[in-house]
């Protein structure tokens, strides 16, 4: 007969359970460093976080909307909202809607704010601006808008070049003027994406 310790069985598995609890934990502790990694891996070569500043992109963007842009494979074409960084312009972030790309001519109608854009092929399209806003009384107060434009119309946008311009027509400072006038492709940080914030407009972004 073997006499059995009750006592150093308890201990056994007391251990036992320890061990089980310091693995799990451990594997846990593993997947967070794992998803963590993972995340700035995916927030430093794939997306980034922006914030709208300020009324240029109204009614599309509101100030202070939270932004993800991505530039995986992206080459930028009409319509696309974009965030770009000027030289000479503001040290930050800046968000407007391509208009016209490289090898294109544009021109604007600046009394009927009416845009034509002249593909490669000489083939000229009205854009039909949906998403355009104009509220006159930016246009009275708006500094950058007391006269057109610095600019000389039609303008040709060389390849690797875009032509830019915010939504709210009358209250943006865009490639319509010197201080920004036409974006290099290479400044340009991505295509926006997604809104994050605020919550109840939480979505895909056109």
């Amino acid at each position: 007969m073997f006499n059995i310790n009750n006592e150093e069985i308890s201990n056994n598995q007391k251990t036992s359970i320890s061990n089980k609890i310091i693995v799990t934990m451990l594997e846990y502790v593993e997947i967070l460093v794992f998803s963590l990694s993972l995340v700035l891996i995916i927030f430093s070569f794939c997306v980034r976080l922006c914030e709208v500043k300020g009324n240029s992109m109204n009614m599309t963007l509101i100030d202070k909307e939270n932004l993800i842009v991505s530039n995986v494979l992206y080459t930028p074409s009409y319509g696309d909202i974009i965030v770009f960084h000027q030289t000479g312009y503001l040290n930050e972030p800046v968000v407007k809607r391509v208009i016209a790309v490289g090898g294109e001519t544009i021109d604007i109608d600046f009394k009927t704010m009416e845009v034509t854009v002249t593909d490669k092929n000489g083939e000229k399209r009205v854009l039909d601006e949906d998403y355009a806003y104009y509220d006159p009384s930016d246009r009275a107060k708006n500094k950058y808008n007391a006269h057109p434009t610095d600019m000389t119309f039609p303008i040709y946008i060389p390849e690797g070049y875009l032509f830019v311009m915010g939504d709210n027509r009358y209250n943006s400072l865009d490639s319509r003027f010197s201080e920004v006038s036409l974006v290099d492709e290479r400044r340009v940080l991505g295509k926006v994406i997604f809104r994050i914030t605020p919550f109840d407009k939480f979505g895909i972004v056109d």
